[in-house]
């Protein structure tokens, strides 16, 4: 196998592949109205796609288009050497469209709808390897009706390879044959040519100026067209222009260039639908980075909304938060007196609910107060759950039927805008939203959870210090140790080298009393110390939840079609600079026109 040949294959293989991914692409299920309009557009695309494929091996189906009056019939009767059909300057003549083939050709190759079409069968060498369409006048003064001229010529042109762009002194700049030019070019080579070469002056190169901005025109035809019918009758070669345009349409696009043209062909049409459907894509950009925005304003004012309920909470259970915090505390303190101050501290509460019950003098008073008591120790209960479980408990969080109604109705506004199915939202019931806010909640809890989780370990380390053990352990044991040495010095030297009388109870009544002082302004220093550090910790904690970026917020399946829709317009942009690379990769025919994408 020639490198030529597989060339050829590898590019075949790349044209497959493309057509596979904008397949799978153009089916993609998305509740998006441009979406929609754009998949219904390819999956037209990719039907002439089909058609052109099977006719692969087919002649190359060449159309004649032009205004009324240009020459279409009499250019057709000189490329067939023999009058085949009618000519005229004045008025649309081509009624009908003629089609015509070499008697030897398959018609069922061609894949056209013959219903409508006038067939006619000659044995002209040209058209071995060429067909010739003779089309309807798009200028004609008929609507587009069905079984219009203008209805024939449009249901034709697809089918068509080649486009013969005729034109004249006076019709080339004619608005209504550019507008249907434009139309039919997506898919189809063209070859320009300026008639009437006998009457005419050259306006080729106003004309080729004038096509610029929308194609692509390599050459332009000057033709004399029944100069050329008489050459052909006479046995000689056309001379001029349409000796070399003879010669395009007989070698240059003979049997060895006719599936290069129409893979050209699928792959210009393949990148003119792409190209239409990201420009309907890119018109729908700004609604949807508006609704999006929108979904990211509505998560951030939950954020903050959450945030300062959260904030609320920690706040007002500081108390509570303090003793998980002295727990921590005294687990990263170890043993030592204060440590144990600090433990009974902390656990003071339940002790004294626990020595009430020696106050009972009868079995009703036990009874009694035990009920009290058992009432206190369940509110205590409920109150450490309530501390633990306050994050789980902030479901509330300010988030009621009004504001997810009023969420609801903003985000509708936008998705309409935007091109998105109601159904996304219409659907949701306030049951739905609250679950959806339940969800978000929790998402809000666990992250909440964990960082004030590390903010107590944090603070527990750094309270924990050497330093300030020393501090506090210091004062602390310096008063025990100055009673102890009142006591011992009072025993072992007043008693028996003084002979004075031993420290009444009043001294040790009083010592406690000023150690329960002293232990008490230690304790109330040091939790000072936790409170000041807690609040910080949950000013920065809160500051930071508020600022997250929630990953979604009450409407999910919004948030998830609009991502799937961004990919899928990614895919859309993707896929049209493949096609447009591909199509750089065929070479062009020289003398053949395309149009602009």
């Amino acid at each position: 196998m020639s490198d030529d040949d597989f060339k050829q294959l590898e590019l075949l293989a790349a044209l497959d592949r493309i057509r596979q991914r904008v397949t799978a692409w153009s089916s993609t299920s998305l509740h998006w109205e441009p979406a929609l309009q754009c998949q219904l557009l390819m999956q037209r695309v990719l039907g002439r796609v089909e058609t052109l494929q099977i006719r692969y091996e087919a002649p190359l189906v060449v159309a004649t288009f032009g205004g009324t009056g240009t020459g279409k019939s009499s250019l057709v009767n000189a490329l067939i050497g023999e009058e085949v059909s009618t000519s005229g300057r004045e008025r649309p003549t081509t009624r009908k469209p003629k089609l015509i083939v070499h008697s030897e050709t398959d018609l069922d190759l061609l894949n056209i709808p013959l219903d409508g079409v006038e067939v006619v069968q000659r044995n002209a060498d040209v058209l071995r390897d060429i067909i010739v369409l003779d089309c309807p006048d798009p200028d004609t003064n008929e609507d587009n009706a069905a079984g219009t001229n203008l209805d024939r010529l449009r249901t034709l042109l697809p089918f068509c390879d080649v486009l013969l762009v005729v034109s004249t002194q006076q019709k080339y700049r004619s608005a209504r044959v550019a507008d249907e030019l434009l139309a039919a070019a997506a898919g189809c080579r063209m070859i320009f040519v300026q008639t009437h070469a006998d009457l005419d002056e050259d306006i080729r190169a106003d004309w080729r100026e004038s096509l610029a901005d929308q194609f692509q025109v390599p050459d332009v035809f000057f033709v004399d067209s029944p100069k050329a019918l008489q050459e052909k009758q006479q046995g000689l070669y056309p001379s001029g222009d349409f000796g070399r345009l003879l010669d395009l349409l007989t070698t240059q696009l003979g049997a060895s260039e006719r599936i290069r043209i129409r893979r050209a062909n699928i792959v210009d049409l393949i990148r003119t639908g792409m190209n239409r459907c990201v420009q309907i894509l890119s018109s729908q950009e700004d609604q949807l980075k508006t609704l999006d925005q929108a979904l990211d304003n509505q998560r951030e004012q939950m954020s903050q909304r959450m945030g300062q309920q959260l904030k609320q909470e920690l706040l007002t259970s500081h108390g509570l938060w303090e003793r998980r915090l002295l727990s921590s505390v005294t687990d990263h303190w170890g043993v030592s007196p204060f440590s144990a101050c600090l433990r009974l501290y902390n656990g003071l509460g339940g002790l004294i609910g626990s020595l009430t019950l020696f106050r009972a003098r009868s079995s009703a008073q036990l009874a009694l107060l035990g009920t009290v008591q058992g009432k206190r120790w369940l509110d205590n209960l409920r109150k450490e759950q309530h501390a633990e479980e306050t994050l789980d408990r902030i479901s509330q969080f300010g988030l009621d039927e009004s504001h997810l109604r009023e969420a609801e109705i903003v985000i509708g506004g936008y998705a309409s805008d935007a091109g998105f199915d109601s159904t996304l939202l219409s659907e949701q019931s306030l049951e739905t939203l609250r679950r959806d806010a339940a969800a978000v909640e929790n998402q809000f809890v666990v992250d909440a959870g964990q960082k004030i989780d590390a903010s107590i370990e944090t603070l527990a380390a750094k309270n924990s210090k050497f330093s300030i053990r020393c501090f506090y352990e210091t004062l602390f044991i310096g008063y025990l140790l100055f009673v102890l040495y009142r006591v011992g010095r009072n025993f072992f030297y007043e008693s028996f080298m003084l002979e004075k009388p031993l420290l009444s109870s009043d001294f040790y009544l009083a010592a406690g009393l000023f150690l329960i002082l002293w232990s008490g302004a230690l304790l109330i220093s040091f939790t000072r110390r936790l409170r000041r550090g807690m609040q910080g910790e949950v000013q920065k904690l809160v500051a930071g939840m508020v600022e997250r970026h929630l990953d979604s917020g009450l409407f999910p399946a919004l948030e998830r079609e609009i991502q799937r829709t961004q990919r899928w317009n990614r895919d859309a942009e993707k896929l049209l600079v493949e096609v447009s690379t591909l199509r750089d990769e065929i070479a062009d025919a020289p003398h053949l026109g395309v149009k602009h994408t």
